[in-house]
């Protein structure tokens, strides 16, 4: 089963419909996204945009939805409300008319939704910067509780292969701690999609057999990880291949708790992975899913611009796939 049947199923057999808004209202590829979603029963879609625009178009092109909110930031009636809500997460003295302006601004807009509990995530980026999506999240709804940072992940899956890449987004040059931060936020989203997590922080050198502060930073992120998560398997400093493949682990690492059998590969830094998951796609032919922001209270997901209307079809799935998990470990 490929990792998005998985979640929508997961999403579809829920107790809940989860709500996900799209500040890009009026983009076509969103539009067709949303009725696909929500004709499905998969959740129900909260359009940001002016209502006749949006009606206008969701008519001229033949779309139905059997559950459909359109909400105009400009004219919404709860903005007072929205306005005292946007200060108690702001943490940041703002004047409240700037902040109204900046209320109209469809990726702060909906980030109060999500932020408010009115909407469960949002989907942005088809017409806007990864910036322009991250921060209003980052300033609003803050990281999760014991989290200082946000990162990025991709979901890599090839038939029945399925790993966690990390950080490949984000995170320029992470600090032991920040990787160590990384590796637990990544395992979250591998117990998403099912994965039993084996995670191998990842170097250029496998149990001292290089030296450097490179690798010295690696072995600290593995050994913080260790003691604050002693029941998660990792291991590290560790080559690819010594994570990897388990021959090549027993000659390099034989007391290696992961054995060659890594799933979640933490990388040192942006550089290495943002290179790593662009190989594995276009040489090793894997779906890269993502970047799935990790760390975040409530999600938020960010599109490219390039995206086609299944990328934010499958987005949304994940993004929901999120706020359900979200919602089972408050449960819990």
């Amino acid at each position: 089963m490929s990792v998005f049947d998985l979640l929508k199923n997961k999403v579809q057999n829920s107790e809940k419909k989860y709500q996900i808004v799209f500040p890009e209202g009026n983009d076509i590829r969103i539009l067709n996204a949303a009725s696909q979603l929500s004709l499905a029963n998969i959740i129900k879609p909260i359009l940001l945009g002016n209502t006749g625009i949006i009606t206008d178009k969701i008519r001229k092109n033949n779309l139905a939805f059997n559950e459909l909110e359109i909400v105009d930031p400009i004219h919404y009636k709860s903005k007072k409300a929205m306005v005292q809500s946007f200060i108690k997460a702001r943490r940041k003295n703002v004047p409240q008319a700037d902040i109204a302006e900046i209320l109209n601004e469809p990726n702060y807009f909906g980030t109060m939704l999500v932020e408010m509990g009115i909407a469960d995530g949002m989907v942005s980026g088809a017409t806007h910067s990864t910036a322009e999506t991250v921060r209003p999240a980052l300033q609003l709804i803050h990281t999760s509780e014991g989290m200082k940072r946000v990162s990025g992940s991709f979901i890599m899956e090839r038939q029945d292969e399925k790993y966690i890449f990390a950080d490949c987004a984000i995170n320029l040059d992470p600090d032991s701690e920040t990787l160590a931060e990384i590796a637990y936020q990544s395992v979250q989203t591998a117990k998403m999609i099912d994965i039993n997590p084996k995670v191998a922080f990842l170097s250029f050198s496998t149990k001292g057999s290089a030296k450097g502060d490179m690798v010295t930073k690696v072995k600290k992120a593995a050994e913080i990880f260790h003691k604050e998560h002693p029941e998660i398997s990792a291991d590290g400093e560790l080559q690819f291949d010594a994570a990897f493949v388990p021959a090549v682990a027993a000659q390099k690492a034989p007391d290696s708790a992961i054995k060659g059998q890594a799933n979640v590969f933490i990388f040192p830094e942006l550089q290495s992975g943002n290179i790593s998951y662009k190989i594995a796609q276009r040489l090793g032919n894997f779906a890269a899913i993502g970047p799935i922001l990790q760390g975040l209270q409530k999600p938020v997901n960010d599109l490219s611009r390039g995206a086609s209307t299944q990328d934010v079809y499958n987005i949304a799935i994940l993004t929901a796939a999120q706020a359900l998990l979200r919602d089972e470990k408050n449960e819990a």
